[in-house]
């Protein structure tokens, strides 16, 4: 089996976090530059199931997140991929970004103290006390359910792969990636402690038998914006919407 897990390409909301709560988390589009890093990702993983023996080729099946930037990248990976190699593709909401509770669309760790004090430094003090992995924020998600959740999906992907050639890709976020590589690889909380989320469109690959386990590469790293393109492709794909400047901002 192999399983390539992308993250998102880059959004409005990873270059301004003012976007979150503009348009609510779910429906932060992608940046026309986030569009790029996404087709960039489906003509790597078109390179790599070219690649492969023409007896063992299973078509791609794909899974997203329905949050609106999830759904653009996904729209870009089916862009950049041969029709004839994809087959079903389906949406899951298991596969949703951490719910945030009362923080979400509140980055700003000084705002959210400033705004909900008691529930901030409860929360502060369960991330003390528990670890990060297993502290909810209020009314919100811990990590440890999001990985419960992803564990619920998994139960589908293994019971949809008749074979070990069965090839998958996962169209998701950055919490939500790194639970299914922990519940996939069966990684100890440790290691979801220590590891970071990846970056914007990377591509993680889970490869694989059932007789011979499984490991994970790090098969792309996409491409960062270069010196003198901070300005460039920073519009929403997809439509015409911009970030409201704050008041006397």
């Amino acid at each position: 089996m192999r399983l390539f897990l992308v993250r998102h390409g880059e959004s409005l909301g990873n270059i301004d976090e003012r976007a979150y709560r503009q348009f609510g988390d779910h429906s932060v589009p992608l940046t026309q530059w986030g569009y790029r890093q996404a087709l960039e990702a489906g003509c790597v993983i078109t390179s790599y199931l070219r690649a492969l023996p023409d007896d063992g080729f299973q078509k791609l099946r794909i899974w997203y997140s329905p949050f609106l930037r999830t759904r653009q990248s996904k729209d870009a990976l089916l862009n950049a991929l041969p029709e004839d190699f994809v087959g079903d593709v389906r949406e899951d909401y298991l596969l949703r970004e951490q719910d945030f509770g009362l923080f979400t669309e509140i980055y700003d760790q000084a705002e959210r103290k400033q705004k909900f004090p008691e529930e901030f430094e409860k929360w502060a003090r369960l991330r003390s006390n528990s670890g990060k992995f297993y502290a909810r924020p209020p009314d919100g998600e811990s990590r440890a359910d999001v990985a419960q959740r992803v564990r619920l999906f998994l139960q589908t992907v293994m019971r949809d792969g008749e074979n070990d050639d069965h090839n998958i890709a996962i169209v998701g976020h950055g919490v939500t990636n790194r639970a299914v590589e922990m519940n996939f690889l069966q990684h100890p909380v440790e290691w979801f402690e220590r590891s970071d989320n990846p970056a914007n469109a990377d591509i993680t690959l889970i490869e694989g038998t059932r007789s011979q386990g499984y490991a994970s590469i790090l098969l792309h790293r996409a491409a960062d914006r270069l010196p003198g393109q901070d300005g460039e492709l920073r519009d929403a794909h997809g439509a015409d919407v911009t970030i409201t400047p704050k008041l006397g901002g």
